[in-house]
C-alpha cells in the first residue's frame, strides 16, 4: 500500500505577525498595542517562533530587543506579505459589506465635528452604517480595519478637509471682563493635556511668551471646551472644533489674533475610494462639509507614507 509521508507543519500564523509587529515596531510592548495583546503574549509567540525554527530572531536587552542579522534579513518579506495581507482582507470586508463605512479619529474630532454632522449624512444616505472609533493617534491603515481615517495631520498628507488655527475662546460673559490679551493673567486658563503646548504657541505669537496660564487641566478637550461654555474660564480654541460653538454664540473670541498651524483636518484612506462605493461617498461628504466643497473624491489623497 502507498506510504504517504506526513506533512510539513507550518509556522504558527499569530506568532508570524508577533514576530513582524515586533520587528517593525522596535519592540514588544508597541507590538503589543498594535496587536490588542499584552507585551508578554507578544514575546511568548516569538519564542515560539524561534523554538520551531531554531534560531533566534531577536537579542535580548535590559533596555529592550534588537533584531538578529537573521531577523534583519527576514523583515522586508515579512513586511510586505502582511501589507498585502492588510490591502486583502480591506478588499475582503468592503465587498461583504459594502453599505458599512469604519471611520477612525481623534476624540476631539469624533465629539466636535464628526458627531454633530452625523444626522446629515443619514438623512443624504440613509443606506450606508457608519461606525466611528476614537483614537489617540492615526492608526496604520494597512493593519487596522478602517475605510477612512480623520485627524490633524501635516500639510500634505491625505485631503484637506479644513485649515487649522488655534486663539482664545471663552463664554461671552467672561469676553467682557477681557480687553487685552494681558488681562489673561487674572482669568482662569484651561488646558486640554494633549494640546498644552497651544497655549505658550498662542501667547508667542501675541506677544506674550513670558506670561504663563494658570487653570485646570483636563484630559479630554471635548470636556475642555463645554467647561468653556460654562464660563469656567479662557480655552485655546482649535477653528474647526469650536466653529459651531462661535457660530451659535455660546462661545466667543475675545481678541483678534490667531495662529494658524501647519496641520489642518485631513481625510484619509488606504486606498482611493471608488467615488460610488459608500466609502467614497461618505469621503466626499465630509471634504464638502468641512468648508472644501470645490473638491470632489476624485481629489481625494489616499494613505500617508508609512510611519503614522
Amino acid at each position: 500500500m502507498p506510504v504517504s509521508p506526513p506533512p510539513l507543519k507550518g509556522l504558527p500564523l499569530n506568532a508570524l505577525r508577533a514576530f513582524e509587529a515586533a520587528a517593525r515596531l522596535g519592540g514588544f510592548a508597541a507590538a503589543g498595542v498594535e496587536l490588542g495583546v499584552t507585551p508578554g503574549a507578544v514575546a511568548a509567540h516569538v519564542k515560539q517562533l524561534e523554538e520551531a525554527l531554531g534560531a533566534a530572531l531577536f537579542e535580548r536587552h535590559a533596555k529592550g530587543v534588537r533584531l538578529t542579522p537573521l531577523g534583519q534579513r527576514l523583515l522586508p518579506d515579512f513586511i510586505e506579505a502582511f501589507d498585502r495581507l492588510g490591502l486583502a482582507v480591506q478588499r475582503l470586508r468592503a465587498e461583504a459589506a459594502p453599505r458599512t463605512v469604519h471611520i477612525a479619529a481623534l476624540p476631539a474630532i469624533a465629539q466636535l465635528w464628526l458627531s454633530p454632522r452625523l444626522p446629515a449624512l443619514r438623512a443624504t444616505a440613509p443606506e450606508i452604517t457608519v461606525s466611528i472609533t476614537a483614537l489617540e493617534a492615526p492608526p496604520d491603515l494597512k493593519r487596522a480595519p478602517f475605510d477612512l481615517a480623520l485627524f490633524f495631520r501635516p500639510s500634505g498628507e491625505g485631503q484637506v478637509v479644513a485649515e487649522d488655527e488655534i486663539f482664545p475662546v471663552c463664554a461671552p460673559a467672561l469676553a467682557a471682563r477681557l480687553h487685552a490679551p494681558s488681562d489673561l493673567a487674572d482669568v482662569p486658563c484651561l488646558t486640554d493635556s494633549a494640546w498644552a503646548g497651544d497655549w505658550p504657541l498662542w501667547l508667542e505669537a501675541a506677544g506674550l511668551p513670558g506670561l504663563t496660564p494658570r487653570g485646570p487641566v483636563f484630559s479630554l478637550y471635548a470636556l475642555a471646551v463645554e467647561e468653556a461654555v460654562n464660563g469656567a474660564g479662557v480655552l485655546i480654541g482649535h477653528g474647526p472644533l469650536v466653529a459651531r460653538h462661535l457660530e451659535r454664540g455660546t462661545l466667543v473670541a475675545p481678541f483678534a489674533g490667531r495662529a494658524p498651524l501647519d496641520r489642518p483636518l485631513t481625510l484619509w484612506s488606504l486606498r482611493r475610494p471608488l467615488p460610488g462605493s459608500a466609502a467614497g461617498r461618505v469621503a466626499r461628504w465630509i471634504v464638502e462639509t468641512g468648508g472644501a466643497g470645490e473638491k470632489s473624491s476624485q481629489d481625494f489623497s489616499p494613505e500617508a507614507p508609512r510611519g503614522i
